[in-house]
C-alpha cells in the first residue's frame, strides 16, 4: 500500500514578483506561460505514486485551490486561520496524514511555486530517498548550485548515508557574495531548496522534542477542526495563538537525523523578477522580453507587459514590468527590494497592495475598466453555472449590460432572463442576485453609481460558496472611495 502523502504549501503571497502577483492573487496561480507554477507541482506529484494529496493554503485562496484540483478527488484542503510559517503548517498536514491509518505515512513537502527540470530526476531522486525517510531520518533535497547565489540559504553535507543520500553537516545562513563564491567551489555545499521527504510521526516527534510550544498550538487547533467539504479548517483560536516558525528552524537544524539528497538539476524559486530574467530566453544583447514589447539598443533589460505596448530605449539592466494598474521600474540587482513598495501600499492601504485589476471570484471574475467621481464602470465574466451571491447595496445603484451569454437576474421577487444587448436596472437597496444558467460564459459591463462604490458595500443574504455577510458600511459622508 502506498504510503507517500504530497503536501503542497500554497500560502505564499509572492510580494517580490509585484504588480503581477498580489495577496489577493499571489504567484502560484497566475498562469507563466501555458499553466500556473501550482498546476506545475501538481503535475508534478501525479508523476509519483501516492495515497492521498494535502494542499495547506488560506481562506482568501480556497477558491483558486479548490479549482485547480477539481479533477483530483484524494485531495485535502488545509485552510490556515493565519499565516505561521511552514513548521505549523507541515505539522497540519502531518495529524492529516497520521488519521490515514497508515502508521507509516511519508509526508513529501513541496512548495506551490518551484520550477525544475528535468522533472524525472526529481522523481528518481524521491523514490531513492523513500527508503531513508521510511527509517525514520527527516530527508531535504539540495540543489547543485549553478551561481553564486546570495538569495538562497545553503546546506552542507557530511557522509554519505548510501541511497544517493548524505548526512547533514550543517545549514548555513544566506551568504554575502564572497562567500556565496566560495561556497560555489565547494562539493559539498547545495542550495536549501525548501522541499522535504519524512515520516509525519518523525516530524511530530520532533517538533515536539524541539518546540513543544508550536506542536501544542497545532495540536488543539487540529483537534478542534471543523470539515466543510474538501476545506478543513482548524480551530482559528488556537492556531492564532501559535508561535510562528519555520521548518528549518524548528527543527531540521536541531535535529540529529537529517538527512540531504543532493538534486542535481535546473531549479528556481521563481522568488523575485531577476529570477524569471534566468529562466526566460534572451535575445542577442540579454534583453528577455514578455508579452507586447518593443525596444531599441537596451542591453541585459527584463521587459514585461501583460496588456499595454511597452517601450523601452536606450536602458541597461533594468526590471521593467507592466499591469493595467501599475508599472515597476527596477535595477535588475535591486529587484529584491520590491517589497518595500508593497508595504508601503499596504500601510497607505492601497488598492495596488492586495487587488488585480482583475478579480478573480468563485464564480468568476471582474475587472476594473474606468472610474471616476461617483461612478465605476467594471467587466464582468461569470462562468457557467456560477451565481454571485443574494445581496443588496446601501450606497450604489447598478446597471448591467450583457454583451455575451444569458444572465439570469432576480432582482426583488422577480427573476427574469436577461439576453445579449440587453441591460437591467438594479436600484439602490434592492435585493438581487445575478447567475449564469447557461453553458457558456456569461459576459457583462457593470456601471455602479453612488456616493460609495467600495467592495464592502455588499450585504449578503445567502451565497451557495459559503462566504459570510460583509459589515456593515458607515454612511456614505465617513468613508472615502478607494
Amino acid at each position: 500500500m502506498t504510503h507517500l502523502f504530497p503536501v503542497i504549501l500554497c500560502g505564499g503571497t509572492g510580494s517580490r514578483l509585484w504588480p503581477l502577483s498580489r495577496s489577493s492573487h499571489p504567484k502560484q496561480f497566475i498562469e507563466f506561460g501555458k499553466s500556473s507554477l501550482l498546476a506545475d507541482t501538481l503535475a508534478r506529484c501525479a508523476r509519483l505514486e501516492h495515497a492521498h494529496l494535502i494542499v495547506v493554503s488560506n481562506e482568501e485562496h480556497r477558491f483558486y485551490v479548490r479549482d485547480a484540483v477539481r479533477s483530483l478527488p484524494a485531495t485535502d484542503i488545509i485552510l490556515e486561520p493565519t499565516q505561521r510559517n511552514t513548521a505549523p503548517a507541515i505539522a497540519l498536514a502531518a495529524f492529516r496524514a497520521q488519521e490515514s491509518g497508515n502508521e507509516q505515512a511519508l509526508l513529501l513537502v513541496l512548495p506551490a511555486d518551484h520550477r525544475m527540470e528535468p522533472e524525472e530526476v526529481f522523481a528518481e531522486a524521491v523514490s531513492r530517498a523513500l527508503p531513508v525517510a521510511a527509517e525514520g531520518r527527516l530527508v531535504t533535497f539540495g540543489i547543485t548550485p549553478s551561481a553564486p547565489a546570495t538569495g538562497f540559504g545553503y546546506i552542507i553535507t557530511g557522509d554519505e548515508l548510501g541511497h544517493g543520500l548524505y548526512e547533514v553537516s550543517r545549514f548555513q545562513e544566506k551568504p554575502d557574495v564572497a562567500t556565496a563564491r566560495r561556497l560555489l567551489e565547494s562539493p559539498t555545499a547545495l542550495w536549501n531548496s525548501g522541499m522535504f521527504l519524512f515520516r509525519a510521526d518523525r516530524y511530530l516527534e520532533e517538533l515536539r522534542r524541539f518546540r513543544p510550544d508550536i506542536f501544542a498550538a497545532v495540536s488543539a487547533a487540529w483537534q478542534g477542526r471543523r470539515a466543510d467539504g474538501r476545506f478543513l479548517r482548524p480551530a482559528a483560536d488556537a492556531f492564532c495563538a501559535c508561535p510562528a516558525d519555520s521548518i528549518d528552524y524548528a527543527v531540521m537544524e536541531r535535529t540529529d537525523q537529517a538527512a540531504v539528497m543532493p538534486l542535481p538539476l535546473r531549479w528556481n524559486d521563481l522568488g523575485s523578477w531577476e529570477a524569471f530574467y534566468d529562466i526566460s530566453p534572451h535575445d542577442a544583447h540579454g534583453n528577455a522580453l514578455q508579452g507586447d514589447v518593443m525596444q531599441e539598443d537596451c542591453r541585459n533589460c527584463y521587459l514585461h507587459s501583460t496588456g499595454r505596448l511597452l517601450a523601452a530605449v536606450g536602458v541597461d539592466d533594468l526590471a521593467v514590468v507592466e499591469t493595467r494598474d501599475a508599472v515597476l521600474v527596477a535595477r535588475r540587482d535591486r529587484v529584491q527590494d520590491v517589497k518595500r513598495i508593497v508595504q508601503r501600499l499596504e500601510k497607505e492601504h492601497r488598492p495596488e497592495h492586495s487587488l488585480h485589476p482583475r478579480v478573480c471570484r468563485p464564480w468568476g471574475s471582474y475587472e476594473r475598466l474606468a472610474e471616476g467621481d461617483r461612478f465605476q464602470v467594471k467587466r464582468i465574466v461569470v462562468e457557467p453555472g456560477g451565481e454571485l451571491s443574494l445581496q443588496k447595496h446601501y450606497h450604489r445603484a447598478e446597471h448591467w449590460v450583457v454583451v455575451g451569454g444569458v444572465a439570469e437576474v432576480t432582482l426583488g421577487e422577480q427573476v427574469r432572463l436577461v439576453t445579449e444587448n440587453e441591460s437591467i436596472y438594479i436600484p439602490q437597496g434592492s435585493l438581487h442576485r445575478l447567475k449564469n444558467p447557461g453553458k457558456l460564459p456569461l459576459l457583462l459591463i457593470e456601471i455602479q453609481t453612488g456616493s460609495y462604490l467600495g467592495e464592502d458595500d455588499i450585504v449578503r443574504v445567502s451565497d451557495i460558496y459559503g462566504r459570510t455577510d460583509s459589515p456593515p458600511v458607515p454612511p456614505a459622508d465617513d468613508k472615502e472611495t478607494p
